[in-house]
C-alpha cells in the first residue's frame, strides 16, 4: 500500500499562516508552553523558505528558548520550550523516559466498531518515499497509541478519538490510524483523496500536556480546546 503513494505527495509549498503573536499558555524562568498552528513548522526546514517557524518565532522574542519536542507541520496544539541548556536537558530526558503525558484530539475516516484499544505497530522510515513511516515488524521500532472513540457521525461516517502516544515516533498517530483503516482527515501523506477532500487540514491536535516541573517538581497540566 505505501509504495504507491509517492506519486501522491503533494508538492513542497510552505505558506505558514500570519504571525500574530505568540500564543504562549504558561511561561516562568524556565520554560514556555505554547500553542501551535496548523500549517507552522515547529522548527526551521531546509531552504530560505522554510525558515519560519514555530522555533524561529519564539527566538525572536526569546533567544535563549530551545526546542524539546516538535509537532508535525500540520497538527496544531501544545509544545513546550525551554528556556535554558540545563532545563533543555532535564526536558528532554523527561519525554525520553516517557514522564511527559501527551494526549490528542483527531478525527478520522469511518466509525471504529472497537469504543477503545491499544494499537503496537513498530515504525520505520519508509526510505524511498520519505518523510513518510510505515509498520515494520522486523526492524521497526516499538510504537504504541492507545486511543478512545469519543463521538461518533453516522451521517459523514467519521469519528472523533482521543489518542495517547505511549512512544513518540515520527508520524505515529497518523501511520497507527492508517494502519487501523481509519485515516486521520485531511493526511495528505497517508489518507486517500476521499480523506484528503473531508477536510481542509490535518484533524489532529495535540490537547494535552502534563509533567512535573524540572526544578520545582510540581506538577502541571496545560490543556488546550482542539479547534475543530
Amino acid at each position: 500500500m505505501m509504495h504507491c503513494m509517492t506519486n501522491r505527495l503533494p508538492a513542497i509549498d510552505y505558506r505558514p499562516p500570519p504571525h500574530t503573536g505568540l500564543d504562549i499558555q504558561f511561561q516562568d524562568q524556565s520554560l514556555l508552553v505554547l500553542n501551535k498552528q496548523s500549517g507552522l513548522l515547529s522548527v526551521p526546514g531546509r531552504g530560505p523558505d522554510k525558515q519560519d517557524s514555530l522555533a524561529w518565532r519564539v527566538q525572536q522574542e526569546y533567544p535563549e528558548a530551545l526546542t524539546i519536542h516538535r509537532l508535525d507541520m500540520e497538527t496544531s496544539g501544545l509544545v513546550v520550550m525551554a528556556k535554558n541548556t540545563q532545563i533543555h536537558r532535564q526536558m528532554s530526558l523527561l519525554f525520553q523516559e516517557r514522564h511527559v503525558q501527551k494526549q490528542y484530539i483527531a478525527v478520522v475516516d469511518g466509525l471504529i466498531e472497537q469504543a477503545d484499544g491499544k494499537i503496537d505497530l513498530p515504525l520505520i522510515t519508509d526510505w524511498p518515499n520519505r518523510p513518510m513511516q510505515k509498520v515494520d515488524h522486523d526492524a521497526g521500532k516499538a510504537s504504541v497509541t492507545h486511543y478512545k472513540v469519543i463521538a461518533q457521525d453516522a451521517q459523514l461516517l467519521t469519528s472523533r478519538v482521543e489518542l495517547r502516544p505511549i512512544t513518540g515516533r515520527s508520524h505515529q498517530l497518523r501511520v497507527h490510524m492508517q494502519s487501523l483503516g481509519h485515516a486521520i482527515l485531511g493526511d495528505r501523506l497517508y489518507g486517500s483523496d476521499r480523506v484528503q477532500e473531508k477536510a481542509q487540514r490535518l484533524l489532529l491536535h495535540a490537547c494535552r500536556l502534563a509533567f512535573r516541573h524540572p526544578v520545582t517538581h510540581e506538577s502541571l497540566d496545560f490543556t488546550h480546546e482542539t479547534p475543530f
